[in-house]
């Protein structure tokens, strides 16, 4: 989810005028403290250079801002790898698939031959209303009971064994 999909959700109560400003704040104080990205979990980056050497068209549908996501990519010196990226701030948050419906747009791929990868439910019910098979990363947000109710073809624990299921 964006940010202020996100703060609606946690935050209902919230005015408009109250939701904005709780938003702004959050962001300034999230960049203030934001100066090193998170290392990769174990056997991502592998994975993920594995997969694209076998030619597969690999893309991120993300609830961050595209600053985020470019700032994050460009410290992991992953800014160039991916052949396509959506955010949150560029489109409809997630459960919504749009994001996922302009990712395939724009690879010329159909939802039938993608995967989405999530950590949570609204990753995976974004697939679902996208037409498209997930899997679900049990080490991520959401209890692996919440991603099983959006019918993934599997919860994994271990990021390299997406390569059973593409």
């Amino acid at each position: 989810m964006g940010l202020p999909e996100a703060t609606r959700y946690l935050f209902p109560t919230l005015d408009d005028q109250q939701r904005t400003a709780f938003t702004v704040s959050y962001s300034a104080r999230f960049r203030q403290h934001d100066n090193d990205p998170c290392d990769l979990f174990d056997g991502v980056l592998d994975t993920l250079q594995t997969l694209r050497a076998e030619g597969y068209l690999l893309a991120v549908a993300t609830g961050k801002s595209r600053a985020g996501l470019n700032r994050v990519l460009e410290r992991l010196g992953l800014d160039t790898f991916f052949h396509a990226t959506r955010c949150a701030d560029e489109t409809s948050s997630k459960p919504d698939p749009l994001m996922l419906h302009q990712l395939l747009a724009e690879l010329s791929v159909d939802p039938t031959d993608a995967l989405m990868i999530g950590d949570t439910e609204f990753d995976l019910e974004m697939a679902r209303r996208a037409g498209m098979r997930s899997i679900g990363l049990t080490y991520g947000a959401h209890s692996v009971k919440r991603l099983i109710s959006c019918d993934p073809v599997a919860c994994i624990d271990s990021f390299p064994l997406i390569k059973n299921y593409v």
